[in-house]
């Protein structure tokens, strides 16, 4: 490449999360890294762009910079105002998040979504999450970041293809390419009172497992390997094209 790359770093935990610190330290050798993250945590909060109101941009030092939004505003304030137009980054790391981002998930996940608004801009996206509860140690995962952020510079990617990795718990066995699994869960909502007296809501669920459709990302987690999904913001169901098509009028 003949210079140093730049890459971009951003979340969905928080600017003050441990993983986002972990991948930082990771890659910091590898290139020039920006970090633009959530000011506050946005999990969940998938690939949404908020319109509603006006964001504001904290510069923390030259290198840091945080976001009242979602991942999806800080990847696109980075490329086409923060960074703009002198720095183009060549790679944006979307994490590490806490906890998976496997199969139906990956479409709530604002670690997913970072990456993806990266890809639709023009910039390669990878997205790492670590499979754990509750006990946090990014060393490995950090040294996966490493390995697919180095290879992905090398290599490069599809056009508008970003990465989903996952990380288990543990020492990986090795990598695995993947599809998108689908699990067996549902909802449970969780009814309580705040102390004036009115009703608020969790929402969570109870899961069973996960479809053993062979090749899922939620099976070579289970086994002990990492995940890499190629995904693309394209939600067309090519298949499904044909079997309707005499819906056309």
């Amino acid at each position: 490449m003949g210079r140093k790359p730049n890459i971009l770093i951003t979340n969905d935990d928080g600017i003050h999360s441990e993983g986002i610190a972990a991948l930082e330290e990771g890659l910091r050798d590898i290139g020039e890294v920006y970090v633009v993250a959530p000011e506050t945590e946005m999990s969940g909060a998938s690939h949404s762009l908020t319109l509603a109101r006006p964001l504001r941009i904290r510069q923390i030092d030259e290198r840091h910079w945080t976001v009242d939004g979602t991942p999806t505003d800080c990847v696109t304030l980075a490329l086409n105002q923060i960074l703009a137009p002198d720095i183009r980054p060549d790679i944006c790391a979307s994490g590490i998040n806490h906890g998976a981002n496997l199969g139906d998930d990956a479409t709530y996940s604002g670690t997913v979504a970072g990456a993806m608004e990266a890809t639709i801009l023009g910039v390669p996206g990878v997205a790492f999450s670590l499979v754990a509860n509750r006990t946090w140690d990014f060393t490995e995962s950090v040294r996966v970041a490493r390995e697919v952020t180095i290879r992905t510079l090398a290599e490069g990617l599809p056009s508008g293809t970003l990465l989903n990795v996952n990380i288990p718990k543990g020492f990986a066995k090795g990598y695995r390419v993947t599809k998108q699994g689908f699990k067996t869960a549902r909802p449970v909502i969780s009814e309580h009172i705040d102390p004036r007296g009115k009703l608020y809501y969790w929402i969570g669920e109870v899961r069973d497992g996960f479809r053993a459709e062979g090749g899922t990302d939620f099976e070579a987690i289970d086994k002990g390997f990492v995940s890499i999904t190629p995904m693309r913001s394209d939600l067309t169901n090519h298949l499904a094209i044909e079997e309707i098509r005499n819906w056309e009028s």
